[in-house]
């Protein structure tokens, strides 16, 4: 069982990253056009300015998990490395809870800002309405929430080991 949900993870964290790759991507694109469509043409496009913010809010939801799987969101070294090895499994779990319990309340109230926010537009994109970028809250919580759990059930500690 455990095999299967760390494999699932596996999936899922390289699709979180893989978007939040793409989000940088288009928000990059976007800004090298914006700048060249100001500065250059001098007909600012107002549509680019909203959507790199939308990119890089998707890009920083979909990058949590691989941050949490890594085991460098919560971090607790000075306090890791001080305390006995039969305790730190004890803090790890403390960890696991706390990141768990942010994320499920991230989860609930990102759904519910975003279901409240589908009536609104965004300013320069007036067709697209402000649920798509809210969002990016409960879904990267979702992606998070299985990272944690797997970070719990199989640690990786990339902070602790690069640490100087």
């Amino acid at each position: 069982m455990k095999a299967v949900f760390l494999n699932l993870e596996s999936w899922t964290t390289r699709i979180a990253m893989a978007l939040a790759c793409l989000m940088l991507a288009i928000a990059s694109g976007l800004a090298v056009f914006q700048v060249i469509t100001r500065f250059v043409l001098e007909q600012p496009a107002e549509w680019t300015e909203v959507l790199i913010r939308f990119s890089l809010i998707w890009m920083v939801f979909m990058g949590i998990p691989m941050a949490f799987r890594q085991g460098a969101m919560v971090s607790v070294d000075a306090l890791y490395r001080a305390v006995p090895t039969h305790i730190k499994r004890v803090l790890d779990l403390v960890v696991a809870l706390a990141a768990l319990a942010l994320m499920l309340i991230i989860l609930w109230w990102g759904y519910e800002y975003a279901v409240r926010g589908r009536v609104q537009t965004m300013a320069g994109l007036e067709s697209l309405s402000m649920f798509w970028a809210y969002v990016a809250m409960p879904v990267g919580a979702l992606f998070s929430v299985i990272a944690i759990v797997a970070n719990y059930l199989d640690p990786r500690r990339m902070e602790l080991e690069t640490a100087q």
